[in-house]
């Protein structure tokens, strides 16, 4: 039973790119791409209103991150996801909750570009409303003007840079899926396999970084652009 409905297993793993000789093939030989389609599908057929996904477009393919977007699109309950994949974001979501700092959740109408369109001179007023009253002196000694943050020669290099970095190991990360995409490629080479999923695991950890680093320095800016 799925969805209310009774499938046959058989047509069930056709609607997530299994051929029907796969059926009865060992776990251990399908390649990252079929593991996430697999896990989908039996997440899927289990009867639920609610839906957990932490990081689920990491070691899928392009065929794979399509399907699963369909699937979070069709579902009838509530999907709450984690990730780092901004265009995933933009193309499922319907709200998201970012992190501001200093503790502060806010949430967001929309996707990740939505939350960057939102996201500046209305935050940038309400963290100057919400900061602390500094004391005020006497007229005769005013607080000296050489004070004011900005950045430094490092933050702006690397504002400048990161998109490009950004970008690059977007570029280096749907090469690596499409590698792990290969059905053959396990069985064939168990220890490419490996490395390829290694690989890709390092350069998403390098993409969350950069895009958390490139996150600080952007509202940084913004938040002494006034």
């Amino acid at each position: 039973m799925v969805g209310g409905e009774p499938r046959h297993v058989m047509s069930y793993m056709q609607d997530f790119l299994f051929a029907p000789e796969q059926a009865g093939q060992p776990v251990s030989a399908l390649s990252g791409g079929e593991r996430g389609r697999l896990m989908l599908a039996r997440a899927l057929a289990t009867p639920s209103n609610l839906l957990v996904l932490d990081e689920p477009t990491n070691d899928l393919d392009l065929e794979t991150l399509d399907l699963l977007q369909e699937a979070v699109a069709d579902y009838p309950g509530t999907v709450i996801l984690v990730s780092h994949d901004r265009d995933f974001l933009d193309r499922t979501v319907t709200s998201l909750l970012a992190a501001e700092g200093d503790g502060q959740w806010v949430e967001y109408a929309g996707g990740y570009s939505d939350m960057l369109a939102q996201r500046g001179a209305p935050l940038s007023a309400r963290a100057k409303a919400e900061r602390p009253a500094e004391p005020r002196k006497a007229a005769s000694n005013p607080r000296p003007s050489a004070g004011k943050r900005r950045l430094s020669f490092k933050e702006k290099h690397a504002l400048e840079t990161l998109p490009a970095r950004i970008e690059a190991l977007n570029r280096e990360i749907v090469g690596l899926r499409g590698k792990l995409g290969d059905p053959a490629l396990f069985a064939r080479d168990a220890a490419a396999f490996s490395a390829t999923a290694d690989a890709l695991a390092a350069a998403e950890a390098r993409l969350g970084e950069a895009e958390d680093e490139w996150l600080a320095l952007e509202m940084l800016r913004e938040q002494i652009e006034g």
